[in-house]
């Protein structure tokens, strides 16, 4: 399965039959591992969508625009599902190399590394640029920027809209991405407008991860 700079599949029946996996052995890992009910059932619903999304985007008969869009719209909600779901309940429990296998993830890597730790925390500025964007600029608020292992960052962010609750901590944030640039640009969707974008973000090195910076918010224009 071809893969990209992370362990998420670059292609899109390759992101399919790693959730058709996941929904197999977590059935038998539920109650060891903690899943939620929901959790497999949100899951599935998830790459069910997905799948039809694909075919109809695919068939040259229901080929439009719109499928077009909706179908990169289901991958969104399954992969940004799926990285979530691996943050809470892969990483925890004790799994096997073979549970790992089993996932299509790469099996975590015992031996000894000479990484340093993260020490540092990174705070966000958010900034305007254009309709449905945000800048994001990363500050460091604690530790010494120049020290190697403070320089990757994972920038956690979830959107809500007016009179959801907003997230309690950054554990509570669902989207994320890594990036070693101090700017970044996160386009949102049309329909995002006037909701608030909750950002938080930890310093990450070859897997070990640093303290989390501050709750930040931003309204989207």
């Amino acid at each position: 399965m071809a893969e990209g700079k992370d362990w998420l599949s670059t292609t899109r029946e390759g992101i399919l039959a790693m959730a058709s996996d996941w929904s197999t052995v977590c059935a038998t890992k539920q109650s060891g591992w903690n899943i939620p009910g929901t959790g497999l059932t949100e899951l599935s619903g998830l790459r069910g969508s997905a799948a039809t999304a694909l075919e109809t985007a695919k068939n040259e008969t229901t080929r439009t625009p719109v499928a077009t869009a909706q179908c990169k719209e289901a991958f969104n909600a399954l992969t940004a599902f799926m990285r979530d779901f691996k943050r809470r309940y892969f990483l925890s429990p004790p799994l096997l190399d073979s549970d790992y296998i089993a996932l299509g993830l790469k099996p975590r890597d015992s031996a000894p590394t000479t990484s340093g730790i993260p020490t540092a925390q990174v705070s966000v500025e958010t900034y305007l640029l254009g309709r449905h964007e945000l800048g994001v600029k990363l500050v460091y608020v604690s530790g010494n920027p120049a020290d190697p292992a403070n320089k990757g960052f994972r920038i956690w962010y979830s959107v809500l809209a007016p009179g959801e609750k907003p997230p309690a901590n950054p554990d509570d944030l669902r989207t994320s991405f890594f990036t070693k640039r101090k700017k970044e640009v996160i386009p949102f969707d049309f329909g995002d407008s006037g909701k608030t974008a909750f950002f938080a973000v930890q310093i990450e090195n070859n897997g070990k991860k640093g303290q989390w910076g501050p709750l930040v918010s931003a309204l989207i224009p």
